[in-house]
């Protein structure tokens, strides 16, 4: 179901629109009668998998510790 509110009306009752909205519900926000925003509830994000990066799987070598002298350089930049 989707409600329509006028932009006073949300202001005032916020939290309680969000409640609604994290059961499920979609809120129009209008002003003036006309609709100019919406609010939805945001979906979880995907879980990525490590090894998106084109040329294939990450070698364990990139997880090994930095030599001095570059470390160094990161931390000084």
């Amino acid at each position: 179901m989707t409600d329509h509110v006028n932009v006073q009306d949300a202001k005032t009752r916020l939290s309680e629109l969000l409640t609604r909205v994290e059961r499920g519900e979609q809120v129009t926000i209008a002003r003036a009668g006309k609709p100019i925003a919406r609010l939805v509830a945001l979906e979880a994000p995907a879980k990525r998998e490590l090894g998106f990066v084109p040329g294939g799987p990450i070698a364990e070598s990139f997880f090994d510790e930095l030599p001095d002298d570059e470390l160094q350089r990161w931390e000084s930049a």
